[in-house]
């Protein structure tokens, strides 16, 4: 890169993402449990903040009556968390290296079944990102109409804002986080207190701006068979609190030692605090009367113009019904939980592509972190993938909805399923009663939520397949198989670089070529510097795709002192590339075991301008050359004045710089 612009993209760089952090420094990096629980329960969090809305709306179908069905469907869900949150606390202790569900289904199930959690987990998190992101600009738009109007343009450069933020490092990215994550717990631990102690202590009647409302339904059509899918399906849509729940087990390296009991005493926190929201949100909703729909025309009594808000803003509004400060505080700080709940996914999912990247199921630069010691190029790729769902969809949450889900229950599983087949073989080797019953329990435990987890994921298939479900399922797959083709391709890569002999056999003579366009400076640099390489034969060629200019050149080569012979390579469709590679082929047929070393003079500009004027036929020609067998390339440099006044600029003093073309060395 020339020194200007090398000098202004590295200024640019520092001001978003920092100066650089050495790898020694990485522990400091790595983030305490205050800072973790905030970085890692983003998600879950928002999950928890409308999946009580989830719940409502699907049973709305039924009518009001269907409405007494909630808070079982509410404790289901619950009972589902907890399985799920104690059977992932044992994954961290038992796989702390990040990888996961992915880890846990590799080493259990086999490399297919830990690709098929990589690829649903690696689309979940991408989903994660631009759900998220797309409800926080739906939120945000009802109060404001510019957002409401520009939504993709809105969550596109907020995408853009979270990427820089954890470019700068994870640590750094989870201090600023922390405050909004801790503020919307606190807020909404104060609602629910506030209301049931309204409620419960003081006996007020405390009723939301739906109560008394009716609904139209299909109440009279849907019983015995009909009734039980309804609650089945809201029951899986309640199951959308679970999103997010896994994201520790995969973020476990980020924790500071000791790091799998930092971990599990994190996701024990993230449980209990998500279930009491959960189930505190459902309770208090019947308590206040909250009647909610997906369409309000099906809202009898609603009055003309009615806006139906979402249920948390029901709640506080009826809550804080003489204290409008707390009502805007929950909608501000909920708004804000939306648009973090991505920060998880921006944790979670570099961890992950690191762990396939060494597994080399996905390119290998994804493995290694980038001067903040964050996974740079997997926070980048993540933004891009959130971003384009966001612009195919519009930015719309309902669309986008349809293909959540499917991927977390995907890995949960499998997960599952591993972690049984994980405790199965371990009780096969151990003698220790007390580490027997141990592992007994925790089998339990995985079978429960084996047994939970398929029955989500196959209703929400069943329901949500049509619906969108399947372009999920579709993307999937394809990451599936383009991680299977990278793995091949490094497999063959690598049997061929190890297991191909290098019989130590020299080539017998070097024949070296100078490419000549003119008799100036450059051309006789390039001259010499072939000649100190001591070559067994060297010449100059040219090719002719002007006569003129061609026997001027060769007369002013005859009449200097350079005595090596300058050869005119004809070339009667004015081409240069292809010329030059057919004579130096024809070299190779003719003496197989030489080595044809081709030097090309080039010229090293100051101006990014510059570049576009000049070493065009060079690049061309190395493009070429670089595939042919016994062919090497070298490049000479000249360097013009205004690299050497860009050099002066950039006071480039790097050791190597003069081998480069820039500065003098020193430093």
């Amino acid at each position: 890169m020339l020194p200007r612009v090398s000098k202004l993209t590295t200024a640019a760089k520092r001001m978003v993402v920092g100066r650089p952090f050495r790898s020694d420094s990485l522990g400091h990096t790595l983030l305490p449990k205050r800072i973790a629980l905030p970085v890692f329960a983003s998600d879950a969090l928002s999950s928890v903040a409308y999946a009580p809305e989830e719940i409502f709306l699907v049973l709305s179908v039924a009518g009001l009556s269907a409405y007494v069905y909630a808070p079982w469907i509410g404790l289901a869900v619950a009972v589902v968390m907890a399985v799920v949150v104690a059977s992932y606390r044992q994954n961290v202790h038992a796989y702390p290296s990040g990888g996961g569900d992915y880890e846990v289904a590799t080493k259990n199930l086999g490399p297919t079944a830990g690709l098929t959690v990589g690829s649903a987990l690696l689309v979940d998190y991408v989903l994660t990102v631009a759900v998220s992101i797309s409800s926080a600009a739906s939120n945000i738009g009802s109060a404001v109409p510019f957002v409401a109007t520009h939504k993709v343009l809105f969550a596109v450069v907020a995408i853009a804002l979270l990427t820089a933020m954890n470019l700068r490092g994870v640590r750094e990215s989870g201090t600023m986080f922390a405050i909004p994550t801790y503020a919307f717990m606190f807020g909404m631990f104060a609602m629910l207190i506030w209301g049931f102690f309204r409620t419960d202590v003081l006996g007020e009647t405390v009723h939301a701006e739906s109560y008394g409302f009716e609904l139209q339904s299909d109440e009279d059509h849907l019983l015995g068979i009909a009734l039980v899918f309804l609650i089945a399906r809201a029951f899986s849509s309640g199951c959308a609190a679970l999103t997010g729940v896994e994201a520790i087990s995969n973020g476990v390296p980020a924790f500071r030692k000791p790091k799998s009991r930092n971990a599990a005493t994190t996701l024990l926190l993230l449980g209990v605090i998500a279930v009491t929201l959960f189930m505190s949100m459902i309770v208090l909703a019947q308590r206040v009367g909250i009647v909610y729909a997906e369409n309000v025309k099906d809202l009898v009594g609603a009055p003309a113009g009615y806006e139906q808000k979402t249920l948390i803003a029901q709640l506080a509004h009826a809550v804080f019904s003489e204290f409008p400060i707390g009502f805007y505080f929950i909608t501000i700080v909920t708004a804000l939980i939306l648009v973090l709940a991505a920060n998880t996914a921006f944790n979670g999912f570099p961890v992950l592509a690191s762990v396939l990247a060494q597994d080399r199921f996905l390119p290998r630069q994804l493995h290694t972190r980038g001067d903040r010691l964050a996974f740079s190029n997997g926070i980048v790729f993540l933004a891009g993938g959130a971003i384009a769902f966001v612009v195919l969809f519009g930015a719309e949450v309902t669309h986008l909805i349809q293909l959540y889900i499917v991927g977390v229950f995907v890995s949960f599983v499998l997960s599952q399923t591993g972690m049984l087949r994980h405790w199965t073989r371990l009780l096969r080797t151990e003698t220790d009663p007390e580490q027997r019953a141990r592992m007994k329990r925790s089998r339990v435990i995985n079978a429960i939520g084996l047994t939970m987890t398929a029955a989500v994921l196959i209703i929400v298939l069943v329901t949500k397949f049509l619906a969108g479900a399947w372009i999920a399922i579709v993307t999937m797959a394809s990451i599936f198989g383009l991680m299977k083709l990278i793995r091949r391709h490094y497999d063959t890569v690598a049997r061929e670089l190890d297991e191909t002999e290098w019989d130590g056999v020299l080539p017998s003579r070097t024949h070296s070529i100078v490419l000549v366009s003119k008799l100036h400076l450059p051309t006789k640099r390039a001259i010499s510097y072939a000649r100190a390489t001591r070559p067994d034969t060297l010449e100059a060629i040219t090719v002719n795709v002007d006569e003129p200019d061609t026997r001027a050149l060769v007369r002013e080569w005859e009449r200097s002192d350079i005595s090596v012979p300058l050869k005119v390579i004809e070339s009667p469709y004015r081409e240069i590339t292809k010329p030059v590679v057919d004579y130096v082929k024809r070299l190779r047929k003719d003496s197989p075991r030489d080595v044809v070393t081709v030097f090309i003079p080039e010229y090293v500009v100051g101006r990014w301008w510059e570049q576009l004027l000049h070493n065009q036929s060079a690049l061309r020609l190395k493009g070429r050359l670089l595939f042919e067998p016994g062919v090497m390339v070298t490049s000479v440099p000249w360097q013009l004045s205004s690299s050497a006044k860009a050099r002066r600029e950039g006071e480039v003093s790097a050791p190597g710089a003069i081998r480069r073309g820039f500065g003098d060395g020193r430093g």
